[in-house]
């Protein structure tokens, strides 16, 4: 993560030279509206992202985020689908290319990415910031509207990230579709809440049903065991804030939690966890308390002890979102 030459790092750099110069006010304008927008479940029939301003303003507002959020839901599909690297990458409605930086960052190397997005000025400045990472230096940066009438080229891995809030449930379907008549693997990520978990197992279900198998985060490919209005599922990642990125967002801390849920699904071979955690582990004298969804296609609590040797050190460990137990570990 602090290597200077990592995509994380690069990213950083890029987002802090092209807010430079650029007024504070304006900036934060652009801000508040598209937090109202990423916030909200209207669909649109229009580009979120208008002008320069608001454009600088989401690079600066979402980027990390939504790089942080990509590289752990592709992590977590990695695990499952071990020694698999994409030989290509289609980023749908990728606006300003977060997900793409997130590719590199889990697999390392250059291959074919193309990058679809319908605001032209998304396009731009993310090509603009790709020049500062190597492995994104070709990528293409294609206009397309994000929808019905959608046609993907063959690739290995499709990624589509905070894209099906802006859509209407047709063309959702019609964006799921066209992914898994793609691609070999299909990463979706959305908002950890509970209207973005719900776009998430709509998504899966028709994942399924085009005959993907789940890599992450389920350790199942049947229905998911929460109670629909009970709760949902999502998980955090941690993002570091530079001091600029701090007085764009208007917070002191060094870093912020971005809550998501995702689904990672795939024609490949693949060997989903046993469980994963789905709560933070709460860790008590002696002993951790996990909460889980498992393989019984069960949500589940598991208490790990002293007495359970390595397995309560990789119990305290553990963080949100992790297999359980962790891959390579035994059971």
């Amino acid at each position: 993560m602090n290597d200077p030459a990592s995509p994380a790092a690069a990213l950083r750099t890029a987002l802090a030279e092209l807010l430079d110069g650029l007024p504070p006010t304006e900036v934060a304008a652009a801000v508040e509206r598209l937090i109202a927008n990423y916030r909200g479940d209207t669909p649109t029939h229009a580009p979120i992202l208008r002008d320069r301003a608001d454009v600088a303003a989401y690079a600066a507002y979402r980027m990390p985020a939504t790089f942080e959020a990509v590289r752990s839901a592709l992590a977590a599909f990695a695990a499952a689908v071990p020694g698999w690297t994409p030989a290509g990458h289609v980023d749908v409605g990728g606006g300003t290319g977060a997900a793409t930086w997130a590719v590199p960052a889990t697999w390392p190397g250059e291959r074919p990415v193309t990058v679809l997005d319908w605001a032209e000025p998304a396009l731009a400045l993310g090509r603009r910031l790709a020049a500062a990472h190597p492995a994104l230096k070709d990528t293409r940066w294609q206009r397309a509207r994000i929808g019905a009438g959608l046609t993907l080229d063959t690739t290995d891995l499709v990624t589509v990230s905070y894209v099906l809030n802006e859509l209407s449930e047709p063309d959702r379907a019609a964006l799921v579709d066209a992914a898994a008549g793609a691609a070999r693997a299909v990463v979706i990520v959305e908002a950890g809440t509970p209207a973005g978990y719900e776009r998430i197992i709509e998504a899966r279900d028709r994942l399924i049903r085009a005959g993907f198998r789940i890599a992450a985060p389920c350790p199942h490919s049947a229905a998911c065991p929460i109670v629909p209005g009970t709760d949902w599922c999502h998980f955090s990642a941690r993002v570091g804030r530079s001091s600029l990125h701090r007085q764009v967002k208007g917070g002191s801390l060094a870093y912020e939690d971005e809550k998501f849920s995702y689904v990672a699904a795939t024609r490949l071979p693949a060997a989903p966890a046993p469980a994963r955690v789905v709560r933070r582990p709460q860790i008590r004298k002696g002993q951790v308390l996990l909460d889980l969804c498992e393989a019984e296609e069960r949500l589940g609590r598991t208490t790990v002890t002293k007495r359970h040797g390595d397995l309560y050190r990789a119990a305290r460990d553990a963080d949100w979102g992790d297999a359980w137990p962790p891959y390579g570990s035994p059971s």
